[in-house]
């Protein structure tokens, strides 16, 4: 038995690099929404970058970060959010965006996404000794929860302004969508 979602936010997902920033924080603009990076909001309440975190307190400590920060979302509205690339990848987490956000996956393949990161140095998780090998080793972990997106834009060949109107249209799509088909949202490959 299907349940009626009250979608009022959007939620993007994805792995780092398809433009979850990016893109999230023009469709805030346009749609006149707050706008959330959950990386940045991470980083301003514990006062340090990413990487100093995963360096002294671990992946698994700020994991719960996330999750804890998830689960304050229900109460916002209306609100985008661009989360970093592994919040998705728990259960939990995406169960409890789809309470209340279309939650859309922006993506692109591993060598799209190499060369979008592989200049930043920023970036915990490409800290290791064949970071393009860790890109398509996460990818391949992090898929199946991806795919449990209400939306899937591939942001490979596509300027950053046919992304953005391809979110906006999804939202728009869900927002008018009929209450009686929950869930019938289109997935663009």
């Amino acid at each position: 038995m299907s349940q009626l979602r009250q979608i009022r936010n959007l939620a993007l997902i994805g792995f780092m690099g398809t433009g979850k920033s990016t893109v999230g924080s023009m469709v805030a603009r346009h749609l006149r929404f707050q706008y959330v990076d959950t990386d940045a909001l991470i980083e301003s309440r514990l006062g340090r970058p990413i990487s100093a975190i995963f360096a002294q307190e671990g992946e698994a400590w700020f994991r719960e970060q996330e999750r804890q920060l998830v689960a304050e979302f229900v109460t916002c509205d209306p609100t985008v959010f661009a989360t970093g690339g592994g919040l998705a990848a728990n259960e939990e987490n995406l169960a409890s965006l789809k309470q209340h956000a279309l939650v859309v996956c922006l993506w692109a393949s591993p060598e799209t996404i190499w060369e979008r990161v592989k200049c930043h140095s920023h970036r915990p998780l490409l800290q290791t000794p064949d970071p393009k090998a860790s890109v398509q080793q996460l990818l391949v972990k992090r898929i199946p929860f991806y795919r449990q997106a209400d939306v899937l834009i591939n942001t490979e060949q596509r300027s950053l302004r046919q992304v953005v109107q391809n979110v906006l249209h999804q939202f728009q799509i869900a927002m008018t969508a009929h209450p009686s088909r929950p869930g019938t949202l289109t997935v663009l490959l």
